[in-house]
């Protein structure tokens, strides 16, 4: 028997012959197909992107900072102060913004309104009005992509309608993207699909407004396969003076908000959790948004929202939409829910001033919501009805799809990742076909479908369940 010392340095040695030969040989299979390259953003997209202004996005915020205050309980008739005089003047520019369009591009303006009655901070029977500009799509009109801001707004008391409300972040901003997208977008011919851009009331009350435009867009059965909030997008600086005016968060939802049981069960069997709509709507995001032409890493963070907080993404989510929230990466409370005042003792100022707002910033956002919209709108749908089958034990994966009956449609191509990678890593593609077997197993990758269009943009992927 070996002493203690040579016993230990043989193990020693053969820990580390271990070591080097898992280092040469251990390494995950590189799998079929090649790795996916970020689709970039095309000549048109570009042109679009950098019509964007600044300029335009202060007189937006400066206009309806003057409101005095956005609150969803106060004047619905004064023609200068409160939530009503800031509804119609943006129906005003949305019509005119409309009525400048290109020609064959439709553009409607809606005010979708209803009677709230009293509820959770809703002491009165209330008027709630959302104001929308739909550019209809050219060829799939029924499949919609929507992206809103809320247009009302508060300070420390939920309840206080009288103050001043400037909220200039909280979420004038917002509504800042949401008019510049439509005054970029009015002047190119219509995408495949429909175009909603809508700025909600009532989301301070409690998302009233984006739960009354997600249910008549659910009762029209519209087809919505995408929809974002921008909720307080106005500044990257938070209140310890960290700024990063790169960055944008987007917020997504895992397991399904409108799941039924059998459905969240089957999801979470086959390690789908992360794999919802909404995840592959904000990985869609990601890889089409992140890049030169935004000037903008969007920093895609796996959750429903911040804590404590909600937004107006939750409605449709609710309905089966997939939804998601931009939000500024670093946030200052003092300039968020607050009285516009000063404190005596430290001199600091309060309240959601535009002084605090940075218009290159939201311009940005602006660019990242406009890729992320146009690409979207511009492809073909995200593939429906993907199944994987597991009848049998087997070592590779057969995967069926419905054929899809876009204009433009080219065909199809299959995604995969690790498991433990956040974002689709490999692509294969396919072509025109509704069913592929792929050389790799289902019980190691994920697997996502995606559809491409002649015009080279690509849909977000579907998550393949077992059929």
């Amino acid at each position: 028997m070996f002493p203690r010392s040579l016993q230990l340095t043989h193990i020693a040695k053969g820990l580390l012959f271990l070591v080097l030969s898992c280092a040469s040989t251990d390494i995950w299979p590189k799998g079929p197909g090649s790795p996916l390259v970020p689709q970039a953003p095309t000549g048109e997209l570009r042109a679009m992107l950098a019509q964007i202004d600044p300029k335009r996005v202060n007189a937006t915020i400066t206009k309806l900072v003057s409101f005095g205050t956005r609150h969803t309980l106060s004047s619905q008739t004064d023609p200068v102060r409160g939530i009503g005089a800031a509804r119609d003047w943006l129906a005003a520019e949305m019509r005119s913004i409309a009525a400048g369009a290109a020609r064959g591009t439709n553009i409607t303006i809606s005010i979708p309104s209803y009677i709230q009655q009293p509820a959770s901070r809703i002491p009165t029977p209330t008027n709630i009005s959302d104001v929308v500009a739909t550019i209809h799509g050219a060829s799939d009109a029924n499949r919609m992509y929507v992206i809103t801001g809320h247009y009302d707004s508060r300070v420390t008391d939920i309840m206080n309608f009288t103050d001043d409300a400037p909220g200039a972040d909280d979420d004038a901003s917002g509504v800042a993207v949401v008019l510049e997208l439509l005054r970029i977008m009015s002047q190119r011919p219509p995408p495949a699909a429909t175009i909603v851009l809508g700025a909600v009331a009532g989301e301070e009350q409690g998302l009233y407004g984006s739960d009354h435009l997600a249910q008549v867009l659910f009762d029209a059965g519209a087809d919505v396969q995408g929809m974002f909030t921008n909720d307080i997008v106005g500044s990257s600086k938070g209140d310890d003076g960290t700024t990063d005016p790169f960055s944008i968060r987007l917020f997504g939802q895992g397991v399904p908000t409108s799941g039924d049981a059998s459905q969240i069960s089957t999801l979470e069997s086959i390690g789908g959790e992360n794999d919802s709509p909404a995840r592959e709507l904000v990985r869609f995001v990601h890889e089409v948004a992140t890049n030169d032409a935004t000037g903008m890493k969007v920093r895609v963070i796996y959750r429903l929202d911040r804590f404590l907080r909600g937004g107006d993404h939750e409605p449709f989510l609710e309905r089966g939409f997939p939804a998601a929230r931009f939000t500024e990466p670093h946030e200052n409370f003092a300039h968020q829910h607050q009285d516009v005042r000063v404190d005596p003792v430290t001199g600091q100022q309060f309240g959601d001033l535009i002084e605090f707002c940075d218009f290159d910033f939201i311009a940005r956002v602006a660019k990242v919501n406009g890729a992320a919209l146009w690409s979207l709108a511009q492809a073909p749908g995200t593939p429906k009805n993907v199944t994987i089958d597991t009848a049998v034990l087997t070592n590779n994966s057969t995967l069926s799809w419905e054929l899809g009956s876009d204009v433009g449609l080219a065909g199809y191509e299959v995604l995969w990742r690790p498991t433990i990678e956040p974002f689709w890593t490999n692509v294969i593609p396919v072509g025109l076909v509704s069913k592929v077997t792929v050389d790799e197993s289902k019980d190691n990758v994920v697997f996502g479908v995606r559809a491409v269009g002649k015009n080279g943009y690509r849909s977000p992927a579907a998550l393949p369940f077992p059929g």
